[in-house]
């Protein structure tokens, strides 16, 4: 099954700052950023870094977002693209959002998440492998999904595996990740110290978009 979730609100103010200024904004409470998109000539942003900070603990890169613009009458429809972060404090640098057409098709990463329990897991018969842990699909931004569920309660027995083609995914999001990609599989306990090492799950990065905007922030001087 695919979770969907209510749709999450933002508020943003145009920016004018940009270069080595953006540290003002920032000892203020703000946050620069920038959206872009398909046919959409990008926009220098500062959000509120509270508000942001909320926003990002409950969206991921397939969640779309409302944000309000402050002096626009409608809302623009985007996806969260970049996020980057000071290494130590780990406090919000900026942030990139890509805007929206509801009526033009899409990719995205939607990520997986497993729910239930392998009847052979639970019996301590065997353990549980990861391959993938996210499939990138394409779709209409309305129908864009948060998660795509993976019950392990389908793992009866040892070797059993669960790849792409086995995913519940809504007709209308189309599939591009190879559908023989592994996505969960039992092996025998005594099998263990072998596959970890075979099978190593890496951890997720975020994806790095470089766009004009930034690139003149860039030459701007912006840390």
């Amino acid at each position: 099954m695919a979770q969907q979730t209510e749709q999450v609100g933002l508020t943003a103010e145009k920016r004018t700052v940009i270069g080595k200024q953006v540290k003002q904004l920032r000892r203020q409470g703000w946050v620069p950023g920038v959206m872009y998109g398909h046919g959409f000539d990008p926009v220098p942003l500062r959000f509120e870094k509270q508000s942001l900070r909320h926003v990002l603990s409950k969206v991921g890169g397939s969640q779309l977002v409302s944000i309000t613009i402050e002096g626009n009458k409608q809302p623009e429809m985007a996806l969260v693209r970049d996020v980057q972060r000071d290494p130590i404090r780990r406090s919000l640098l900026h942030v990139d959002f890509y805007r929206v057409r509801m009526t033009e098709r899409l990719t995205a990463e939607v990520p997986l998440i497993v729910v239930g329990e392998s009847p052979v897991v639970e019996a301590r018969e065997g353990i549980l492998l990861q391959g993938i842990s996210s499939i990138e699909v394409e779709c209409l931004p309305g129908d864009l999904v948060d998660a795509i569920e993976v019950d392990l309660t389908d793992l009866v027995e040892i070797d059993q595996a669960l790849y792409v083609r086995d995913l519940a995914v809504p007709a209308s999001i189309d599939v591009l990740t190879d559908l023989d990609e592994m996505v969960v599989r039992v092996v025998p306990l005594e099998a263990e110290e072998v596959e970890e090492e075979e099978e190593v799950i890496p951890e997720a990065e975020e994806v790095e978009v470089i766009t004009e905007a930034r690139e003149r922030e860039a030459a701007g001087g912006e840390d």
